[in-house]
């Protein structure tokens, strides 16, 4: 595409319902460099299903380093119903220097109208954390029929980016277009942007664009869960200008970090 890139929403460690194609590391970071892709936001596959949330970070540092240190940017995982996990976030920022954390609160246990959600959205702001949020991981559909996992409601979350003015917040792994109502209350909340990795339809990428403002879509191709050319031919086809997409691929992510 002619285009440096930053991939928001990459994953380590093993899927554990199949193998795929890029879950070792040395051959994820190979085949995202080979795509012109100049960094990759990486949570862990470990920290949606393992209970022992600092090995699985320390795992996720320490693979970001030997792999793709300057590359792979670690994202952590914080479970807040799990005991300690203040001082999970607490290493995430201060150990591992990570500039984010990944959540993922249907496969941990709560709701984000729980007012644990609003303690950690509390604390990680005040450490200066980047907060993802994932709505789901893959289509319900494709799930293993022992292992069915709604999707996040997200409805309470723009009273919480309201009292919460620091907050950022990205979204991955939804359509936010499926329902206007609710994603017109995010965009007044606060400091709230989307990846792209579920955004539907032809033109899809380009109708949310429209409707939230280009400077709050940020490229994410939720590889190696999901075919990396997917993501790419969802820019391809948007029609963005060159400016528009350079700043999709590359310079709004930037602007998340340096807020």
């Amino acid at each position: 595409m002619g285009f440096r890139m930053i991939d928001v929403n990459v994953n380590l460690s093993r899927w554990p319902f199949r193998r795929l194609a890029g879950d070792e590391p040395e051959g994820l970071v190979a085949r995202l460099r080979k795509q012109n892709v100049a960094q990759a936001w990486a949570g862990t596959f470990d920290g949606i299903f393992h209970k022992d949330l600092s090995s699985a970070n320390e795992r996720l540092a320490n693979d970001c380093l030997r792999h793709g240190a300057g590359f792979l940017v670690p994202f952590g995982s914080v479970n807040p119903k799990l005991p300690d996990w203040q001082e999970d976030l607490r290493r995430c920022r201060e150990e591992y220097k990570m500039p984010g954390i990944r959540l993922h609160p249907n496969y941990h246990g709560y709701h984000l109208a729980d007012p644990i959600f609003a303690e950690l959205l509390h604390l990680a702001s005040a450490r200066r954390l980047v907060v993802q949020l994932a709505v789901c991981v893959e289509d319900e559909r494709t799930q293993h029929p022992l292992m069915r996992v709604p999707p996040v409601d997200l409805s309470p979350l723009p009273d919480l980016l309201k009292s919460e003015a620091g907050a950022r917040v990205i979204i991955l792994n939804s359509d936010p277009l499926h329902n206007g109502e609710l994603l017109q209350k995010l965009l007044s909340a606060g400091n709230i942007c989307f990846d792209i990795s579920m955004v539907e339809g032809v033109g899809g990428v380009a109708r949310l664009a429209q409707k939230i403002s280009i400077k709050r879509v940020l490229f994410g191709s939720h590889y190696p869960l999901f075919y990396f050319d997917s993501a790419l031919l969802k820019i391809r086809e948007a029609g963005f200008t060159e400016m528009e997409r350079q700043a999709v691929l590359e310079g709004n992510a930037r602007g998340v970090l340096a807020a």
